[in-house]
């Protein structure tokens, strides 16, 4: 979608509803329901569905902060660097395994994602479900 045309067919959706009767009432009510979702979930309900289907970030949020209607998927993270202690500052290193010795390095923790951090990462929910 172009940026131009998200808002026109968020303003025009609402009178696909058809012209029965209740066709004001429902109109209306999807006006409130894109209204109210927008400082919720930050996204329209036609953002929820889009975002669904593509697996992407999508919404008309996006759009007012000068971004794209869909963000590109998220990078995985890269891997940290291997720092030991030295005098004053700490030393970096790309390749730990080159080093002599095999010092200790200053940090704690996992060098990488563990598969339940990675499948939570890529889940395709952008937490809304």
């Amino acid at each position: 979608m172009r940026v131009g045309l998200a808002p026109s067919v968020l303003i025009l959706l609402p009178l696909l509803s058809g012209c029965g009767p209740h066709a004001p009432v429902v109109a209306g009510a999807m006006v409130v329901v894109s209204g109210a979702s927008i400082p919720v979930f930050h996204r329209t309900p036609l953002d929820i569905v889009v975002s669904a289907a593509t697996g992407r970030d999508c919404s008309v949020v996006n759009l007012d902060r000068g971004e794209r209607y869909c963000l590109p998927r998220e990078r995985p993270p890269e891997t940290p660097e291997f720092c030991t202690r030295s005098l004053g500052v700490p030393d970096c290193w790309i390749d730990p395994a080159k080093l002599p010795g095999h010092p200790r390095e200053i940090a704690d923790g996992p060098r990488a994602l563990t598969a339940e951090q990675e499948r939570e990462r890529t889940r395709r929910g952008f937490g809304l479900w």
